[in-house]
């Protein structure tokens, strides 16, 4: 019997700065039932901003909580559930400009969620090109995810990198050393982007913790950006392992 959908909403303006990462620096994150999940042998963290817009939990608009921000910092890994490998994606931060998001996801699901001043600001160039950032501020000092990206979207090409990225179809969540949340979550292929230039100016200690900081204080690996579309996220159920 499928779910009942938990949450809808459309995911526009999705900018993706990847890292590579020891993988050793992520097994404290790594939800019970999964293993990483590598794009030709190398173990990606991705800085991701994005709109959330008409959204709805559990069939329902919660006034001044239906249009935002959220920026996180999130890796990928694959269970394979007796039949089949699900590709999914694990949450180390994810920041959110309204408090009762944070505090429901955060009890109800022992999500990773942060509060914080945020806004995005869309800005139009020369030569067929677009600025969009996103930008949140903590303890005084707001930080920033950005990008110059070209207007000509197209379709991701199968096996690329881009769909690697983007098109991991679930989510987990660890709940204690044997538990594990998993969600599945349900939207088209989407149109990307050429992205030229970048930009995270961010107090990475202070967010993710001083292992990251040699990682994410470089160039990344790659940058990407994809138009979006509606999505629905369906809780699955729990997965426990001995």
């Amino acid at each position: 019997m499928t779910k009942p959908k938990f949450l809808t909403a459309k995911w526009t303006n999705l900018l993706m700065l990847n890292y590579e990462v020891p993988p050793e620096i992520l097994l404290p994150h790594l939800p019970p039932g999964t293993e990483l999940d590598l794009w030709e042998g190398k173990c990606l963290v991705s800085m991701v901003g994005f709109l959330f817009e008409d959204t709805k939990v559990l069939g329902i608009k919660w006034p001044f909580h239906i249009n935002f921000e959220e920026v996180n910092l999130r890796f990928y890994v694959r269970r394979f559930d007796g039949k089949e490998w699900k590709r999914g994606a694990v949450f180390i931060s994810e920041i959110v400009p309204k408090s009762v998001i944070a505090i429901m996801a955060n009890t109800l699901y022992n999500e990773h969620y942060s509060a914080m001043p945020m806004r995005h600001n869309t800005t139009h160039l020369s030569d067929g090109l677009f600025e969009h950032k996103y930008e949140w501020k903590l303890k005084g000092k707001w930080n920033m995810l950005g990008a110059i990206v070209h207007f000509d979207a197209f379709p991701m090409k199968k096996d690329s990198a881009e769909e690697f990225i983007f098109e991991h179809y679930w989510g987990y969540n660890k709940l204690t050393e044997t538990k594990t949340l998993e969600y599945a979550v349900e939207h088209p292929s989407w149109n990307v982007r050429e992205v030229r230039d970048y930009t995270f100016d961010a107090d990475i200690a202070k967010l993710y913790g001083e292992e990251f900081v040699p990682y994410l204080s470089v160039n990344p690996f790659s940058a990407f950006f994809a138009d979006g579309s509606d999505v629905a996220v369906r809780v699955a159920g729990k997965i426990t392992t001995s």
